[in-house]
């Protein structure tokens, strides 16, 4: 019995509706407003990724096309992207460190003021 998505053309909602005989289904209808005039969607589905083509997907060179070595917040970007695409939860605790990364290479770089 599979779900299905609906979209409302009375009210615009979008509803998920339980088909019990797919080969004979009734006419969905607004859960809302009551309205007939519902528009199949497609729904989200999840595509299962082998680990070999996780790093082959990260050693694609295109991947490095807006990383910037001497950009913090660029290579911040990148490391969370990389957690990611690894199926890591880099945590609050790396986006306080390369905050803080962040913070000290502003520091280094502004001008020291003169009294």
């Amino acid at each position: 019995m599979p779900i299905y998505e609906y979209r409302c053309g009375g009210c615009k909602k979008r509803l998920s509706l339980l088909i019990r005989n797919i080969n004979n289904p009734a006419t969905p209808v607004c859960s809302h407003c009551g309205s007939r005039e519902m528009t199949r969607l497609f729904s989200r589905f999840a595509v299962v990724k082998s680990e070999e083509s996780r790093f082959e997907r990260m050693a694609d060179p295109s991947n490095f096309g807006d990383l910037d070595e001497n950009d913090p917040k660029s290579v911040a970007r990148w490391a969370k992207r990389m957690g990611k695409d690894l199926g890591e939860d880099m945590g609050d605790d790396f986006d306080e460190m390369m905050e803080g990364a962040m913070d000290e290479e502003a520091a280094s770089e502004s001008p020291e003021l003169e009294d």
